[in-house]
């Protein structure tokens, strides 16, 4: 018997991942995807991920790189140091039509609780990337912060800033990310003053 669950199982998780992606119309991250299925209770971490890479290899979802990463890495080589892969996961055409047929496979008691959940959660990684703050170290003292606001379909303020220690470099994501409204309104009010 395969040591993370019955063949059953491994399948109904595989189906519920594909019904959350499908469900969530956007592209999602492995950080977001781990912390819904986690926060659910659905299946552990070491079976997500083993179901989500099954997925990928039998082309039922893929990663797309494309679109803008969710869950707002603090730095971006995170993701490849953490062994998280790069991009989002997206349903194939082959795997749209695979949940289409085998959506009753999921438990009805679980297709309603994601039903339930998965607007909010939805909700919650689009305010995430409406506000992004990272770094990305090009030497030992010398780190390059981009910041960003967007509100819908458009870029309110994109701010882009070199710092000289790792430490400056997080303190001025963590200040963006708390404090982006307070932060752009003095940008707007400085550059838009009279001198």
């Amino acid at each position: 018997m395969n040591p993370l669950g019955s063949s059953k199982e491994i399948v109904q998780n595989k189906l519920i991942i594909m019904y959350m992606i499908h469900k969530m119309d956007m592209p999602v991250s492995n950080n977001s995807l781990t912390r819904i299925i986690l926060e659910m209770h659905l299946m552990n971490y070491f079976m997500l991920q083993q179901c989500l890479n099954e997925l990928c290899e039998s082309k039922l979802a893929a990663l797309s790189a494309d679109e803008p990463v969710t869950g707002n890495p603090p730095e971006r080589t995170s993701a490849a140091a953490s062994g998280d892969p790069p991009g989002n996961y997206i349903l194939t055409d082959a795997g749209r039509k695979t949940l289409q047929y085998l959506v009753t496979k999921i438990p009805p008691g679980i297709r309603k609780r994601l039903d339930r959940t998965i607007p909010s959660a939805r909700r919650k990684i689009e305010e995430d990337l409406l506000i992004t703050a990272e770094y990305i170290p090009e030497s030992e003292d010398k780190y390059v912060v981009m910041c960003r606001m967007r509100e819908r379909d458009f870029t309110l303020v994109e701010l882009k800033a070199t710092v000289g220690t790792k430490k400056d470099a997080l303190s001025v994501c963590d200040n963006w990310k708390k404090h982006s409204s307070a932060i752009y309104s003095e940008i707007i009010e400085s550059l838009t003053k009279q001198r």
